[in-house]
């Protein structure tokens, strides 16, 4: 790593490290990462663990399942995860904690704000997390779906100082290194814009979900929140013995210089949206600034079913979104008002019970 120092990392590790073959767990490319998590709960850094792998581990027990269901992906996931923790367990002599977790609980913010209080908690006591997506039990609507992105987001809500996310490939490339020998590593990325997503391709591992482009995604995650961010070949065992020395074996993501403050990192980055008011086209005001300005005569259209305090997204008609914010009307309300054709009755309405949006509750969002 660099020489800053360090007080909290997140290591994200993949399913193709934990169970390469889908034959159970392997130690054989964990030995070097848990080498370098021990290393660094030595120097004092504190460590959290975002580890895929429980339905590629828990592949074995299930003969004859080449493309398993929904249902039998989700009983992988259930016999893989105890697996998992064993294996980790072996390796390490200090005490570890299991979280499972899903979107659900992460873009709820008293559920957010519990798990944070728990990573704290387990932190100051000494013991490891290791997080997951809860893949045994959660249902699709409810999934982050990838581990890279569920890395940044436990980053956040850890307040990390750098996000470690391993790969099958040294780091970002300009092109695909599996297709074209020529392609040139990226060293550093200051600015993550279409340029870089367009670098990013698909999964290039059969056994785990993510591939560059989840990665890209996790790392704009994490840098927003001024989190130092690599990504790294965990296949690589050298790729660890370079982060101690303060060298870069792979992709720098260098964090935003003023961080966004913490509840709208989580409004932009893991609150989902419950539904959308679509506004005028030329609608181009500062919402950051001034939600008084978002009034029911500039909404076309309310979409989907929200209550008051949901995360609600502003986008124009020709799809451009504009902010995330929380609603201090519900769906219906909102639809009601808006449907009306005496404007003055709206207006007032709108005036007597406040604007349809809070300032210190709007997260401005970059088209990319």
């Amino acid at each position: 790593m660099t020489d800053s120092p360090r007080k909290r990392i997140v290591v994200k590790v993949g399913s193709a490290l934990i169970a390469p073959h889908k034959q159970g767990c392997s130690s054989h490319y964990l030995l070097g990462i848990a080498q370098f998590i021990t290393y660094c709960r030595i120097q004092g850094i504190q460590v959290v663990l975002v580890s895929s792998g429980s339905v590629a581990a828990g592949w074995h027990h299930f003969e004859g399942q080449a493309q398993p269901s929904v249902t039998v992906k989700k009983a992988m996931a259930a016999a893989g995860q105890a697996d998992m923790m064993a294996t980790w367990n072996k390796l390490f002599d200090f005490p570890t904690a299991q979280l499972l977790l899903t979107h659900g609980d992460l873009r709820n913010r008293e559920r957010y704000i519990s798990i944070r209080d728990t990573i704290f908690s387990l932190l100051e006591h000494g013991l490891m997390p290791i997080i997951n997506e809860n893949d045994a039990v959660t249902a699709d609507k409810l999934k982050v779906g990838d581990n890279d992105n569920l890395s940044a987001m436990v980053a956040a809500a850890a307040d990390a100082d750098t996000l470690v996310i391993c790969s099958d490939v040294d780091g970002l490339y300009d092109q695909n290194p599996h297709e074209h020998p020529n392609a040139k590593l990226i060293k550093q990325v200051t600015e993550i814009n279409a340029d870089i997503y367009a670098m990013a391709g698909g999964a290039s591992s059969d056994v785990g979900t993510g591939g560059m482009r989840t990665k890209i995604q996790a790392a704009e995650k994490a840098i927003s929140h001024g989190i130092e961010t690599f990504i790294i070949n965990g296949f690589n065992a050298d790729s660890f013995s370079q982060l101690l020395k303060g060298q870069n074996p792979g992709t720098l993501f260098t964090p935003y210089e003023k961080p966004m403050q913490e509840h709208l990192h989580w409004m932009t980055h893991t609150s989902q949206a419950q539904g959308e008011v679509i506004v005028e086209d030329d609608f181009d005001l500062a919402l950051d600034q001034h939600s008084e300005q978002l009034t029911s005569d500039d909404v076309v259209e309310v979409k989907g079913d929200f209550s008051v305090g949901d995360t609600i997204l502003v986008r124009k008609g020709d799809g451009t979104k504009l902010a995330k914010a929380k609603s201090n009307y519900s769906s219906c309300l909102l639809s009601f008002i808006t449907e009306q054709d005496d404007q003055a009755f709206a207006s007032e309405f709108q005036q007597k019970t406040g604007p349809i949006i809070s300032d210190k509750n709007i997260a401005i969002l970059k088209s990319i």
